[in-house]
């Protein structure tokens, strides 16, 4: 059962690769949204897909954070990227998939990526007060904040460009 937490917490042994074990955690949705758009997954499928992962995420920060915490003896261990799982999902949710060309859509999982990682790292308020709930939630709700505070930027940004550039054929 530990070894069932541990994968579940650390993403599967991301949040145990070094260095910048968040950066690791936060590439998986990426890659999810990524390989389900080569696969040509209709937008609908790929939040579907972010929705479970990001909840699965949210899951294993909430039931086992506390664990984690005694298990590697920390507040918030760095080894736990199940929260960065979970808001980088936040992050991708309802952008224009298949409503810009290929190169925009590159560019907006990009921006995804390094948006959310900046917002996670600066923890701006209220991101940074969460970090003060107990447990799981503790781990989880400041990038939960970050999530959605790159999201807000990202998604206008995304759609205002598929509104003004026509779908490349």
């Amino acid at each position: 059962m530990n070894t069932i937490k541990l994968l579940a917490v650390t993403a599967g042994g991301l949040g145990l690769m070094r260095p910048a074990s968040g950066t690791w955690g936060s590439t998986l949705p990426v890659i999810m949204a990524l390989v389900l758009l080569l696969v040509d997954a209709n937008a609908w499928v790929i939040n579907i897909a972010l929705i479970i992962l990001g909840l699965a995420a949210c899951f294993a920060c909430v039931i086992w954070g506390q664990w984690a915490e005694e298990r590697f003896n920390q507040k918030d261990p760095g080894a736990v990227v199940a929260d960065e799982v979970a808001g980088q999902s936040l992050c991708l949710l309802l952008l224009p998939y298949h409503q810009v060309d290929w190169t925009i859509t590159i560019i907006m999982l990009i921006a995804a990526f390094f948006l959310f990682r900046v917002f996670d790292i600066l923890k701006l308020p209220p991101a940074n007060q969460m970090q003060k709930l107990v447990g799981g939630w503790g781990i989880l709700v400041d990038d939960l904040v970050a999530g959605l505070q790159a999201w807000i930027p990202l998604l206008i940004v995304f759609w205002i460009i598929a509104t003004k550039v026509p779908l490349a054929g």
